[in-house]
């Protein structure tokens, strides 16, 4: 089932299982059904390789951070809910790191989250959480 899924996003072989499928139905997702163009995938900080931003992408003008939670159908923990206080932290110091990598920094950027549930024997459902709190009022890089 993870093979055919993978044939069917376009993902090689070496990709991951569940995570790089659901990663990919996300991008798919966004590209085509919200108008986004992805940035980066899998960027990790170079100063601390545990920091990762799932995707980046741009929605019009802003520069937006996507966590990719892929989870069963029927997860006891949502993917929404899997992004705690401790994950948001690793989110800000990833995304600071990477704000901080740009020649001009972006005017607004956000945090957006997207969960995606793998059915068996169906294609994957995707669920779009847009402007999740993660930056203080007037955060700066």
């Amino acid at each position: 089932m993870l093979a055919r899924l993978k044939n069917l996003l376009g993902i090689g072989p070496a990709a991951d299982g569940a995570g790089a499928i659901g990663e990919a139905a996300a991008a798919a997702f966004l590209r085509k059904e919200r108008g986004f163009s992805i940035v980066a995938t899998n960027w990790r900080n170079p100063r601390d390789r545990r920091e990762e931003l799932d995707l980046v992408a741009r929605d019009g003008e802003v520069l937006v951070f996507i966590e990719v939670k892929t989870r069963a159908v029927g997860a006891l923990v949502s993917g929404f809910n899997a992004v705690n206080a401790r994950k948001k932290a690793v989110l800000r110091r990833a995304a600071t790191a990477y704000l901080r990598t740009l020649a001009t920094p972006p005017v607004t950027f956000r945090l957006d989250i997207v969960e995606v549930a793998l059915p068996s024997g169906a294609a994957p459902e995707v669920r779009h959480y847009e402007n999740v709190a993660l930056f203080p009022k007037h955060f700066q890089p």
